[in-house]
Formats: structure tokens, sequence, C-alpha cells
């Protein structure tokens, strides 16, 4: 396996913590494939790793559909000979008082934060057993541990559903060559946590990590690569946290 060019599928690498995890990837060597619902993003984000299409590629996945990740499962494996790894980084948050959360709204970003990681891991579980060898990393967060600060209620219980999946996936697939974790960040250093949540608390936020700074998103990007190595078979079923020191555990 070595001797070929791994292959990586990484959703909602349209922009943000995606993109900059595609891209780590694609340096490493990989061939990238950058899923998202944003097709025209996707494409966009493909093209700036490699404009031929050779070794980077955008399609279209709705995350919440089975069927979608079963196509990108086709599409790599007709394009490239399979894949390696998925990447369950695709995500939704909005800020809302609790009280205030709507049944569609919970939905909303329950489906794409937990459904998302539960079908992709189930396609592509099944799919890497079957090789016998795979690695899933699923993106959690600090929200899904200390019951989220500046998050939605609903972002936070899918996001530790999230923790939680990543466990039972793990132990089902253990014997079959096949890794599944979790990174678990704090706010990230990225435009859209301050459209998200405003400067203002932003800035509190930072005030409140003991490191002193948002979240490095290379940094994540970078333990994300290192679970997804063909070498990192000796860990699985875990939560890796970069959170600055704001939840020591």
């Amino acid at each position: 396996m070595s001797g070929t060019p791994r292959v990586a599928v990484v959703t909602g690498a349209a922009g943000g913590i995606g993109r900059i995890i595609a891209a780590r990837l694609h340096r490493e060597g990989y061939r990238v494939a950058l899923a998202d619902l944003d097709a025209e993003g996707a494409r966009k984000a493909a093209a700036e790793l490699d404009a031929h299409g050779e070794s980077a590629v955008a399609t279209f996945l709705d995350v919440r559909d089975k069927a979608g990740f079963e196509r990108v499962r086709d599409e790599v494996t007709s394009r490239w000979g399979g894949a390696h790894v998925l990447v369950n980084n695709a995500g939704r948050s909005k800020v809302e008082s609790l009280m205030d959360i709507t049944p569609e709204s919970f939905s909303a970003v329950v489906s794409t934060n937990l459904d998302g990681v539960f079908l992709g891991s189930q396609v592509f579980g099944a799919y890497f057993a079957d090789r016998g060898h795979g690695r899933i990393v699923n993106m959690a967060s600090l929200a899904g541990q200390n019951g989220g600060t500046a998050t939605g209620g609903h972002y936070a219980a899918a996001k530790g559903g999230v923790v939680t999946l990543t466990k039972v996936f793990a132990r089902e697939l253990a014997g079959r060559g096949v890794t599944v974790n979790a990174v678990s960040p704090g706010p990230l250093d990225l435009p859209v946590t301050y459209e998200l949540i405003g400067p203002e608390l932003a800035e509190t936020l930072t005030r409140s990590i003991p490191t002193g700074a948002l979240i490095s998103p290379r940094f994540v990007a970078d333990t994300v690569a290192l679970l997804a190595a063909e070498h990192a078979g000796s860990v699985t079923g875990a939560c890796w946290d970069v959170n600055g020191g704001l939840y020591p555990r």
C-alpha cells in the first residue's frame, strides 16, 4: 500500500476547517476528494490544490443522504482505485437560546452533525473493513464535552453524540483493520467563529483559554493527519482534545 498514493475523502471541505484539513492531507501526498453540499465551493477549493484534477477533486455530498456517501465511495474507487481515509467533518451550528430552539432547528443541526457521521462511518466503515484497512476521523467539539458555551444546545448534543459514535464504530471495526477516532477542538481561530458568535464573545472566549489564544486550525489539521496515517493503527476509539487547556481531562 505504501507505494501507491493514499486517498482521503473529506466532508464539508468547501471551506473552514474542512478545507484546511483537505489541504493538509494533500500536502502529505494524499489524493483528496473534497465533498460538500456547496459543490461550487468544493470545486474552487479542489482547483486550488490541483487545477488538473489529478490529485484533488470536488464532489457533491449531502451528508444526510446515505446514497450520497455510497456514490462518493464509488466515485473515488472508480477514479483512484479505492479510498483509505474518511474525515467526517461536515457540520453546522446556530447560536440559539436553549429554550428557543424549535424542533425543526434541532433536527436540522443534529442531522448534519450527527447523522452525517453515522452514515459516513457506516458506508465507509463497511468498505474499509472489506478491504482490511481504513481510517475514519470524526470532527467532534469541546461543546460536546462541556455542554457548550457559545454554541446552541442542539450543536452540543450532536457533538456529544459524535464522541459516542466514534467509540461504537471503533469497537465494531477494530478487529478488521479499521480505526475510528475523533478530534475535539475548542473555538477555532477562523473567520466563521467570529461570524457565528461575534467579535465581543470571541474576545471573551480568547481570554478564558489558558493558553491565551483561539485554537490553531493548522494544528487541528495536523492532528487529523496523524490519526489518518497508515501507521496509526495503535489508537482507536479515542477523542483527541485540542482546546488550549479549556477542558483538561
